[in-house]
Formats: structure tokens, C-alpha cells, sequence
């Protein structure tokens, strides 16, 4: 992962039906990104949006652990 993403590491990603998953924002905290969520809910209402905190592990160190 390159230093960028770790600045933003809040990811929210649309969930799609029939679709793999797309990364749709990245933010630097929580509280930014539940206001996003919260301020996209009219504008989408039948959109499918999930949260989370990405650390960022590369390949060879998640298979060590």
C-alpha cells in the first residue's frame, strides 16, 4: 500500500447488486465519513454503503501472521 491511502485509511465502499464491491471514498476519520454516509442517504436511498478502517497489511505480511 503506498503512503496516500494511509493518510485516508476510513474506506467506504458501494455494495452493488450482481457486482463485485467498489471502493467509493476514502477518508482521514470516522466522523468525516459517517457525514458523507449521512449527507449521501437522500441523494441514494436505495444505495448500499458499508464503513471501515482498512490497515493496509501487504500480502507478505498478512500470510506470516
Amino acid at each position: 500500500m503506498s503512503y496516500r491511502p494511509c493518510l485516508y485509511p476510513w474506506v467506504m465502499i458501494r455494495l452493488l447488486p450482481r457486482r463485485p464491491p467498489v471502493v467509493f471514498a476514502r477518508f482521514h476519520n470516522r466522523s468525516d465519513a459517517k457525514n458523507y454516509l449521512q449527507a449521501l442517504k437522500p441523494l441514494m436511498p436505495n444505495a448500499k454503503f458499508v464503513l471501515f478502517f482498512d490497515i493496509g497489511l501487504p500480502m507478505d505480511q498478512e500470510e506470516s501472521t
